[in-house]
């Protein structure tokens, strides 16, 4: 899929927003400035946030819960992540009780993954568009509305 530009990215975080449900895990990787946060972006506003959210960078976890979205969302960058041991300590699992993780940088995971996970890769292309692809599991075939 071609996004062609940062309105284009929100607008697929916004439509995905409608389909996600507690349990989720979103993989978001791609390079620097590819627009994974302003996906992340675009999942949380539909989902009721009305401020920008901030890129978790420095935070690593930023959690949403009710009312400021009307379904829990962890947003977690482990972009400063040394070793995939840190991650452990961060308690990711415990989102999923109820809500959604959004994990942007998930290679810095190293083997740890969820078998259910949503992975989407953003690149940058020459023309400055972005080109989205995404590994859909079986847990999302029925509601992935997207070609």
């Amino acid at each position: 899929m071609i996004l062609a530009d940062a309105a284009a990215t929100d607008q697929f975080g916004r439509a995905l927003a409608g389909v996600l449900r507690a349990g989720d895990v979103i993989l978001l990787s791609g390079t620097l400035g590819a627009g994974k946060t302003s996906l992340a972006r675009g999942i949380l506003s539909a989902r009721g946030l009305c401020e920008e959210a901030p890129s978790p960078s420095y935070n690593l976890v930023i959690p949403y819960d009710l009312p400021q979205v009307n379904l829990p969302i962890w947003h977690v960058d482990l972009y400063r992540l040394k070793t995939p041991d840190q991650v452990e300590e961060l308690g990711l699992d415990d989102a999923l009780i109820d809500g959604v993780l959004i994990i942007e940088w998930p290679d810095r995971l190293g083997t740890r993954r969820w078998d259910q996970a949503l992975s989407l890769r953003i690149e940058i292309l020459p023309d400055d568009t972005r080109s989205l692809t995404a590994n859909v599991p079986s847990s999302w075939k029925d509601r992935w509305l997207f070609q």
